[in-house]
């Protein structure tokens, strides 16, 4: 049994590490991931940036330190979804069918994919990270704050990163997984990463109130614009363990069926 574990735990660290590399080799997977929210982050914050004087609007000392944490929530979105992109090209080129010969657990090469997705979440939370300080994000919580922001956006990247691969490997498309995208972009917008529930209009803001994606990105700010604590941090593990257990689970079932039907 532990050589059993360890052998699989050698695949999973060697895939991830595998799809890490493949994301940045191919421009088209590594561009969306950091350049497309980083764009949306300037025009918001350049666009937006009085909206911090508006009546109920959190106290900030501005709008890049309020915006910072939706921007890494979009950007750890995109990464799940690219994860579920590449899988489903491994699936059309066979790659994947070969690895199914192996003697190692099936489910090793989910994790292996959600492994790489974990560490390109660490890697757009710290570009973020590096963002912020430079252009004046105030980092309430300083280098433990910043350190929790990236443990959380890591965490994220895995949930969502199971979505995608849910999909891939029951369509075994990569033009499916892409098209999730507007979708779950269109539900970012319906939460708080980017304006604060109390200001949205109905139904927008009942959407928001309950929505994960609002726990998830207000963990994720807090240590930006406040003292981080236990409740937020608590709901926002919370969040991503609910859309974690969905995504792992749906994932466990798409590995079945394509093992079924080949």
């Amino acid at each position: 049994m532990p050589g059993s574990l360890a052998a699989n735990a050698r695949v999973v660290s060697a895939l991830g590490w595998r799809s890490v590399r493949q994301t940045f080799r191919r421009p088209q997977l590594a561009a969306p991931i950091l350049i497309f929210p980083t764009l949306l982050l300037a025009v918001q914050t350049g666009g937006a940036g009085r909206a911090i004087d508006l009546a109920g609007f959190p106290e900030v000392d501005n709008f890049l330190s309020f915006i910072l944490a939706g921007a890494m929530v979009q950007s750890c979105i995109l990464a799940g979804n690219t994860g579920g992109i590449a899988l489903a090209v491994d699936l059309e080129s066979g790659f994947t069918d070969r690895l199914f010969a192996a003697p190692v657990s099936r489910f090793t090469i989910v994790l292996g994919r959600l492994m790489g997705t974990a560490a390109l979440g660490a890697v757009t939370a710290v570009w973020f990270i590096v963002i912020g300080l430079v252009f004046g994000a105030s980092f309430d919580q300083g280098a433990p704050g910043m350190v929790v922001m990236i443990v959380l956006v890591s965490l994220s990247a895995v949930a969502f990163g199971g979505l995608s691969a849910a999909i891939a490997l029951y369509t075994g498309q990569a033009s499916v997984v892409q098209g999730l995208f507007p979708l779950v972009f269109v539900i970012l917008f319906l939460s708080s990463a980017f304006f604060p529930t109390d200001l949205l209009l109905e139904p927008a803001r009942s959407v928001s109130e309950y929505n994960p994606l609002s726990f998830i990105a207000e963990g994720i700010r807090e240590p930006v614009i406040a003292n981080l604590t236990w409740k937020s941090f608590g709901e926002a593990i919370g969040a991503i363990a609910l859309v974690g257990a969905v995504s792992i689970t749906l994932s466990a079932i798409a590995l079945r069926h394509r093992l079924r039907v080949g």
